[in-house]
């Protein structure tokens, strides 16, 4: 999709729902392009308020006025840049930047920080991307961008717990029902409890047995084969499997990375690739996907760390103040006692607010923003900016609660900037379509009104999904800790020759590009990687996802030299 659009008009993506009964009848008999024309013209910018499910649009009224609007979760991309007295987009950044742009020093310390850029920032200087549950208006050379969508949490609503486990299941069983259009539909299955309650779904809704398609690796600690075949089992589907190896990856990595319209960092794109590559191969047209469990219901387990941490704050300020960091944090000596450590490691993570504190993992910063960039570079960017930015998120949420506003907070950073485009790229990569059930609309309003503690009960993650479908999944798959199609990249690096010579290629080439601090390639690759080969295989990763965008992007080939 892309424009601009020169008279009245509408482009559109997705599968719009529209709520209005007049809205929806124009729909059904004449397309949904006429209806959101329709919209736009009698509901001006709050026109997507009234439409459910996945899209993105742009609609162009007689007046000249443009719209430009994505759906919650921006599961459609689209990208805008305005040159005078005209709106240019596209749903690919690149398109719209043209073959003449140029690049953000600002959204590549971007990419390093987050592993893939945030929304609205995009690579390319002047070109933006709207952000989930947003829209743009174009008047005069003008254009403003605000959300059509604020999520409200209602935390203190109190409902029946029989009732909210029966009304989910059957939001569940419609919001798969939904997805499947035609009967050639399969659907990812990790073995995690969101895959496999897909998967079950699925088959109950359609009456035949789903057809679900696994990946695994033959790597220790990395392969969670036997819990897909305990779901496929336990549901009777017509199962699927294939094995990544590192010759896939030595294959796989330069079309991927050139495949997306700017940098990518996400490593479980390779395996959902060859999923979805799998499923193609067999006859499936549409993948069903299970993201959006986790940051719904509290699945990730960093809603459990933070939990604890936040109990910090429940001890009484002048006990906090006078006596607790005063004896841990005043002097260096608690530290170096073995018993103490962790006291002083909690104490000092604790007392940062959220959500800065969630970076404390964060990679770039571990390993020292001043190790792996040069100070040329760093001169141009403003490496708070991520901060500022993900503060302004967290502070924007419509809760009280920690879990919520963590869950709030993850529907940008998890889903819409990261996992989204990562299934989306992968499955467009492969030749199939996707669909993401539990990020159904409705599913998504029954989450807001579900009180805090059923998600994070205590310290026990997503305890109301596992509850309501108790005698629904197999008791191992409730049981067990998540893991997803996490890649042994690292692991593979340290033995396979053919990915070493891509990934050393690579890391050569973009050390070329002078941003990287001089000396940091070489340390990563002798010193670094061979005794944490999983810890720094992750920046390995990024950097050569970096370059390999690069050198796919033949025009932008020569950026980067200071």
């Amino acid at each position: 999709m892309g424009g601009p659009l020169s008279s009245t008009g509408a482009l559109c993506v997705g599968s719009a729902t529209f709520m209005d009964r007049e809205l929806a009848a124009i729909a059904g008999r004449d397309g949904q392009a006429a209806a959101w024309i329709r919209a736009f013209e009698q509901f001006g910018a709050e026109a997507p308020a009234r439409v459910r499910g996945d899209f993105s649009v742009a609609v162009r009224d007689d007046a000249g006025r443009v719209l430009l609007a994505v759906d919650r979760f921006a599961t459609h991309p689209l990208c805008y840049r305005v040159e005078g007295n005209t709106l240019h987009f596209a749903d690919r950044a690149d398109d719209v930047a043209g073959r003449s742009a140029g690049l953000d020093a600002q959204a590549l310390f971007d990419y390093l920080y987050f592993h893939v850029i945030p929304a609205p920032r995009t690579i390319f200087n002047d070109v933006h991307r709207l952000r989930e549950g947003h829209y743009a208006l174009f008047k005069n050379g003008s254009i403003s961008v605000a959300p059509w969508w604020n999520p409200v949490f209602e935390e203190t609503r109190r409902e029946s717990l029989e009732q909210l486990r029966d009304e989910f299941r059957s939001l569940l069983s419609e919001s798969v029902a939904a997805q499947v259009h035609g009967k050639r539909v399969g659907c990812f299955l990790s073995g995690g409890t969101d895959s496999s309650t897909v998967a079950g779904m699925l088959g109950r809704v359609t009456g035949t047995p789903a057809r679900t398609f696994s990946i695994g690796f033959d790597a220790k600690g990395f392969d969670e084969m036997e819990f897909a075949r305990i779901a496929a089992r336990h549901f009777d589907t017509d199962h699927h499997e294939y094995y990544v190896t590192p010759d896939d990856l030595v294959q796989c990595i330069p079309m991927l990375a050139a495949a997306y319209d700017q940098p990518f960092g996400n490593s479980s794109v390779a395996p959902a690739y060859y999923c979805a590559g799998m499923a193609r191969e067999a006859g499936v047209e549409r993948m069903l996907a299970g993201d959006g469990g986790d940051e719904l219901f509290g699945g990730n387990s960093r809603y459990a760390v933070q939990r604890v941490f936040s109990l910090y704050d429940e001890i009484p300020k002048l006990v906090r103040k006078s006596v607790l960091e005063p004896s841990l944090l005043g002097w260096p000596l608690p530290a170096r006692i073995p018993g103490l450590k962790k006291a002083v490691s909690y104490v000092e993570q604790a007392r940062v607010p959220m959500p800065d504190r969630m970076q404390s993992y964060n990679l770039l910063a571990r390993i020292g923003i001043g190790e792996v960039l040069r100070d040329e570079f760093l001169a141009t960017v403003d490496v708070e900016e991520p901060l500022r930015q993900q503060r302004a998120v967290y502070g924007t949420c419509n809760a009280h609660s920690l879990i919520n506003r963590m869950l709030a907070f993850d529907w940008k950073y998890a889903l819409a900037d990261n996992d989204l485009p990562k299934v989306v790229g992968a499955t467009s990569a492969a030749g199939v379509r996707v669909g993401f059930p539990l990020l159904d609309d409705r599913l998504v309003d029954f989450s807001l009104r579900l009180e805090p503690s059923l998600k994070l009960k205590g310290l026990k993650l997503r305890w109301f999904f596992k509850e309501a479908l108790r005698e629904f999944l197999p008791e191992a798959i409730l049981a067990k800790k998540k893991h997803g199609f996490g890649l042994p990249f690292g692991v593979w690096l340290t033995t396979h020759a053919g990915l070493q010579e891509l990934a050393f290629d690579s890391l050569s080439a973009l050390d070329r590009r002078g941003f990287l601090q001089r000396g940091f390639v070489d340390a990563l690759r002798r010193e670094h990687l061979p005794q944490h080969p999983s810890y720094y295989g992750e920046i390995v990763w990024i950097l050569v996802m970096l370059e390999q965008w690069f050198h796919g992007n033949r025009a932008l080939a020569g950026y980067g030299t200071i």
